[in-house]
């Protein structure tokens, strides 16, 4: 128990992708891409419960398999390309009937398998400290956004560099930051009240390492993943 919360982890895993086909079940260095966050999840010193939203009867067993739990299977209209990472959880929340005080909800993307057991148990540990209603993983963008702008159809660049920022070094900028989808954290009655993922005065940014923030949309992000986690390995 994490205090007073108690705290179920979501990944959510729909047999359908596009860009990358049955991306949740491909092997990602001998192991099926969802079995990294489910046994982070499992892993850490605060997650209650674990659960794998899904659609599909073969994720369902690779899930169960992994020690995930999967009491439910999704409808189809939670898994097309247009449902929301919001409407999974809210159907999640009432599949398992925790809109409840002090229960609060972990949503790990299978698409982020480098993040680390201490990044999750950090960002809830942070989650109490700020009293938070939500916290969500950020991480150092990797270009500054200052150098980036819509083109025209011309595609001059006269304005597409702001003056304010002509002949300056990358390193003399604003350092940003970007969600990277690796982790959120809200609790629950909060987030059905918003009825959406909300980022308010009382949401924080709980920063993580570039390097454990891949997230994985193509064949490129799955062999870049691929490569880190066995650099990572002969550390």
């Amino acid at each position: 128990m994490l205090g007073q919360y108690h705290v179920t982890a979501i990944i959510p895993a729909r047999g359908g992708s596009k860009r990358l086909p049955r991306k949740n079940e491909k092997l990602l260095c001998g192991k099926p891409l969802i079995a990294w966050s489910i046994d982070v999840a499992l892993a850490s010193k605060y997650i209650d419960h674990v659960v794998v939203s899904t659609d599909d009867l073969e994720i369902k067993q690779i899930a169960e398999q992994y020690g995930a739990d999967v009491p439910f299977l999704r409808p189809d209209d939670l898994s097309n390309d247009y449902a929301s990472s919001f409407d999974v959880i809210k159907h999640a929340i009432k599949q398992l009937d925790i809109q409840k005080k002090n229960h609060l909800i972990v949503l790990l993307q299978p698409t982020s398998p480098l993040r680390l057991v201490d990044e999750l148990d950090y960002a809830l540990e942070f989650f109490v400290a700020k009293s938070a209603k939500g916290v969500v993983s950020i991480s150092e963008a990797e270009h500054s956004p200052m150098w980036s702008n819509i083109l025209p159809e011309n595609a001059s660049l006269s304005e597409f560099i702001r003056p304010e920022v002509q002949g300056k070094r990358s390193q003399d900028l604003p350092t940003y930051y970007r969600l990277n989808g690796s982790i959120y954290i809200y609790d629950v009655l909060a987030l059905l009240d918003k009825d959406k993922i909300f980022y308010d005065s009382d949401v924080y940014g709980f920063q993580i390492d570039k390097d454990t923030a891949v997230d994985i949309d193509t064949a490129l992000d799955f062999l870049i993943a691929e490569t880190m986690i066995l650099h990572r390995s002969k550390e």
